[in-house]
């Protein structure tokens, strides 16, 4: 086993080894670039489970899906304003939306869609929705598969007056908003336990980045927040609420640029990129280990009991308690820190925005 942190990070993201994962699904081809072994055997076997996929079909998707980003990224940036957000549909092919045929017309490379709502009309509606009252243990996002702003109630809502203006609200919208209701609350995924410990608390240890050589780790802002010391060094910053993602100094002498996948061994992180709906996606955290997924939706506002915190991405991903920092990749691409968890799903800040704010590169 290659040695990944002895004191208490575990290979730049998650700390401590929580034992092995046996792959669910047996994988006929045995590479698919950027992905290691674990990895891509826990993301066939989601894709199986979630799409209904056959294992070879699975195999393909993950395979296509780095080129079918970009091709959406660059669909998504051609387009401007005549785009209405972009999704990768059940094969992992990627779908623009449109609001007129000559924008269809003006892109390769994608399924265009046409939809009636504009991307404008749809952030005007979540915006009204978030100005109004908080009520903790909601979340609002805009669904492009859709074409619809969504928001979701967990049964641990609290605030009778805020709750009762934002579903009235919701409701005079008409089919803009659908309003759905998930079991339990939205809570940051943070425990008192063992791993990257400190003032009685554990999250996971986040990408291991650097700047002017110096080590860091970036980590969710609601652990940096909370705790100032770790056994693996000071925070440094915290922003949560409103983002979710902070900053811890490194001072353990070894910082791998790869994540633990808490069987023995790791997957390299090269790179970093935005998550979209659709795509195929992985986490490590303390708690849970590694879990794969979906990505459901992007810049979603959710509620938590602290705060609302912006921006967030969703996804299908199992996540616990104690998984907060822990990474959210796509083979060798990183995409986001554990934030939370609400429903059946899983929130995670987006990682650009993190590296961005504190200047920092992956190591």
């Amino acid at each position: 086993m290659r040695e990944l942190l002895r004191s208490a990070v575990a290979a730049g993201a998650c700390a401590l080894l929580a034992g092995a994962l046996a792959p669910a699904t047996a994988i006929a081809d045995p590479t698919i670039e950027g992905y290691s072994t674990d990895v891509r055997a826990e993301a066939v076997s989601a894709l199986v489970a979630e799409r209904g996929l056959g294992t070879s079909s699975a195999e393909a998707s993950l395979r296509a899906q780095e080129a079918a980003t970009s091709a959406l990224d660059a669909a998504l940036a051609q387009l401007g304003d005549s785009a209405a957000g972009g999704y990768l549909d059940e094969s992992g092919a990627p779908v623009v939306n449109v609001v007129n045929e000559a924008a269809a017309a003006s892109v390769e490379g994608v399924t265009t869609r046409l939809v009636t709502r504009t991307t404008a009309e749809l952030e005007s509606a979540r915006d009204e929705l978030e100005a109004l009252p908080q009520a903790s243990h909601t979340a609002i996002a805009v669904d492009p598969v859709t074409n619809q702003v969504v928001v979701t109630v967990g049964e641990a809502v609290t605030g009778a007056a805020g709750t009762a203006g934002l579903l009235a609200a919701a409701e005079r919208m008409g089919d803009t908003v659908r309003i759905e209701h998930v079991a339990g609350g939205f809570e940051p995924a943070i425990y008192g336990g063992e791993a990257i410990t400190g003032g009685g608390s554990r999250c996971s240890a986040g990408f291991n980045v650097n700047s002017g050589g110096q080590d860091y780790i970036v980590d969710a802002g609601h652990c940096t927040a909370a705790v100032s010391q770790w056994n693996v060094g000071p925070s440094v910053d915290a922003s949560f609420p409103g983002d979710d993602y902070g900053l811890i100094r490194n001072d353990t002498g070894s910082s791998p640029g790869a994540v633990s996948l808490y069987d023995g061994s790791v997957q390299e992180i090269a790179s970093v990129s935005d998550a979209h709906v659709g795509q195929s996606i992985c986490k490590s955290g303390s708690t849970t280990g590694l879990t794969c997924g979906t990505v459901e939706a992007t810049n979603v506002t959710v509620n938590y009991p602290q705060g609302a915190v912006h921006e967030l991405v969703q996804t299908s991903a199992s996540v616990g308690s104690g998984d907060s920092g822990g990474a959210l990749f796509a083979g060798s691409v990183g995409l986001g820190i554990t934030s939370g968890m609400g429903g059946d799903s899983s929130f995670f800040q987006p990682l650009a925005e993190a590296l961005d704010a504190y200047g920092v590169r992956l190591n």
